[in-house]
């Protein structure tokens, strides 16, 4: 590390003890075994995408589709090749000094044609193996069920997530995964950042199934004003399925706890009129509300009723008692904020929130030419450190301070050909970065935040879904040619940074 960088590391450390004393001071806030780690999942990180008898899932599929709209034409068929270089990647995190790693399973290598066809015995044991190896080195496992992927027999058979069955095959699969993995696994989630695969994949088509309808893209099949709240509808059903079976059948004997990942990305009033204030939190309404309201209080939020009526699909009774209270902890994956503007009773411009589908909000990173922090080269993806101090403390006070875990929290840069791997090694931004998100989060927690835990996006540079291999997020270079995996600064400063500021490792007995 050069000298410059020393320099800055130093003042960022010091910078950063109120994080450290308020660890040390408010047990009941972050308990002695709060959890640093780093996040992946299974379809950008595994490769062997027909190995061992792993079936295709949706972005398997997609990926290979002429047309689709990866920029750089690739797949994750090996991606960083995870999948064979595990106990390397193991001995990366135990050199970094994290204690958790946050994963998820492939539902395809799991169950290739769902609950249609037989248990993949080989992907059982794969598994098996990525969870010992971690216990080993003494790294707590926190397993995702399935982040954006599953079977495309789901799809092919059903249309996936527009029909109920869907509810019944996550289901399956989830009582599978407890049963086999339960035993060392003590924290479970189920989806990952559902808004975004609903919108993407049923509103805009972005995604598979590429389902949309115009004027938000021009999608062979779909319906954007009604697909989305109905894929919506089931995936909080299959969550709400997938915890009454963990709660009734494992969660006294196994001891571990299940929640959901969600959008925590911060939505900023661009003025002080009431009309924007109210705008900000139809925006929350229409991410990360959707699904929270539901799954603790068994209704929508109230401003999506207002807006959507009989557009939004109802819950039944018993599905509404069934519903409340429906986690122990909320997973929030956060790496920027926006400017958001009223469209309901102001003009604007077509663009991101302001259809009826999102809310009529317009979301920015600019106010007035200023751009909301300091812009990096991921467009939309401005440092803005407050936003996420500002997300834990609503969901605290909206939601009586339930255990929230930052299972998310990255910096992305691109890929840029002509540059060396020395120049990419040296990534200061992601250090200045990573140090005043955590201080952010470290006022959160003084003021009386319940936060578990921080994951980095991600260990390793990787596959990133339609920007494909242009954006790099890792602590990690990854050589794409040789999949030499090279620390980088960011990942010197986090294994400095741990080692200042963890308690002590998480005791974990396992049966």
């Amino acid at each position: 590390m050069d000298v410059s960088l020393k320099l800055y590391v130093g003042f960022f450390l010091l910078h950063m003890l109120s994080l450290e004393q308020s660890l040390a001071n408010n047990s009941s806030s972050c308990p002695s075994n709060f959890f640093f780690g780093t996040s992946s999942s299974a379809y950008q990180y595994e490769g062997a995408y027909l190995a061992n008898g792993k079936g295709l899932n949706n972005w398997d599929v997609y990926s290979h589709k002429p047309g689709n709209l990866i920029v750089d034409g690739s797949n994750a068929d090996i991606a960083v090749d995870h999948y064979h270089r595990y106990l390397e990647d193991i001995d990366l995190m135990h050199s970094l000094g994290v204690n958790s790693y946050r994963f998820s399973i492939s539902w395809a290598r799991i169950l290739p044609k769902g609950r249609f066809g037989e248990i993949n015995e080989a992907g059982i044991k794969f598994y098996n193996n990525l969870i010992d190896g971690l216990l080993l080195k003494g790294i707590e496992p926190f397993i995702t069920l399935t982040h954006i992927d599953f079977p495309q027999e789901l799809e092919d058979r059903y249309g996936s997530w527009l029909s109920p069955e869907s509810q019944e095959d996550f289901e399956y699969y989830a009582d599978i995964c407890f049963k086999s993995f339960g035993d060392r696994v003590k924290y479970w989630v189920t989806f990952n950042q559902p808004d975004s695969q609903v919108k993407f994949g049923y509103l805009t088509g972005i995604f598979p199934p590429s389902h949309c309808s115009k004027p938000f893209g021009n999608c062979t099949y779909g319906d954007s004003e009604k697909e989305p709240f109905i894929a919506a509808h089931n995936i909080i059903l299959a969550h709400i399925a997938a915890v009454h079976v963990y709660r009734t059948k494992y969660q006294e004997t196994q001891g571990g706890s299940i929640g959901i990942v969600l959008n925590g990305a911060w939505y900023e009033p661009i003025s002080n009129s009431l009309v924007d204030k109210l705008a900000a939190e139809r925006a929350r309404s229409f991410t990360i509300n959707w699904f929270l309201e539901p799954i603790l209080h068994g209704r929508y939020p109230r401003l999506m009723q207002n807006i959507l009526g009989s557009i939004l699909p109802e819950f039944s009774t018993t599905e509404k008692q069934k519903l409340k209270q429906g986690l122990d902890f909320i997973g929030i994956n956060h790496y920027t904020s926006y400017y958001v503007q009223d469209c309901m009773f102001s003009a604007c411009e077509p663009g991101p929130g302001t259809s009826k589908m999102e809310g009529y909000c317009a979301q920015s990173s600019q106010k007035n030419g200023t751009p909301i922090g300091e812009p990096t080269e991921l467009a939309g993806k401005n440092v803005y450190p407050e936003g996420i101090e500002k997300i834990v403390t609503y969901l605290k006070n909206r939601y009586h301070n339930i255990p929230m875990i930052i299972t998310e929290n990255g910096y992305g840069d691109l890929n840029k050909p002509n540059s060396t791997t020395e120049a990419r090694l040296h990534d200061e931004k992601r250090v200045e970065y990573f140090a005043r998100y955590l201080d952010a989060l470290s006022t959160a927690i003084r003021k009386g935040a319940d936060v578990r835990g921080y994951f980095i996006w991600s260990l390793l540079d990787n596959f990133e879904w339609n920007n494909g291999y242009t954006v790099r997020y890792g602590l990690h270079h990854v050589d794409y040619e040789t999949l030499k995996r090279t620390p980088k600064s960011s990942a010197t400063w986090y294994k400095n940074f741990i080692s200042q500021h963890i308690v002590k490792e998480p005791k974990v007995e396992h049966s």
